[in-house]
C-alpha cells in the first residue's frame, strides 16, 4: 500500500521512531506500525494529524498525488458568511 511506504517513508526522513511520532502525534504506536505496514487505513481524524505533523497533505499520504508539500490553508472556515 502506497500510504504505508508513504508513512515510513517520512518518519524515516525526520529520523524519528514510531514512538517519537506516538508522544507527537497522541497515535498509539502499535496502530503507526499497522499503518506503515498497510495492515490498517488510518481514519481521517488520524491522517489529518499524521499530515500536519509531517507537513504535508493527506493526498499524499494516501498516494493520491505525488506532490508532497502542503495545499496552502484556507480560511473560509473562519469567515462570516455573508
Amino acid at each position: 500500500m502506497v500510504f504505508g511506504a508513504r508513512l515510513k517513508a517520512l518518519r524515516k526522513q525526520k529520523k524519528l521512531t514510531q514512538v517519537t511520532v506516538q508522544l507527537e502525534t497522541g497515535i498509539e504506536q502499535t496502530l503507526i506500525s499497522k499503518y506503515e505496514r498497510g495492515e490498517r487505513i488510518p481514519p481521517t481524524d488520524s491522517l489529518m494529524i499524521l499530515a500536519k505533523f509531517y507537513h504535508t497533505s493527506m493526498d499524499y499520504i494516501m498516494g493520491i498525488t505525488d506532490e508532497p508539500q502542503p495545499y496552502p490553508r484556507s480560511n473560509s472556515h473562519t469567515k462570516e458568511p455573508g
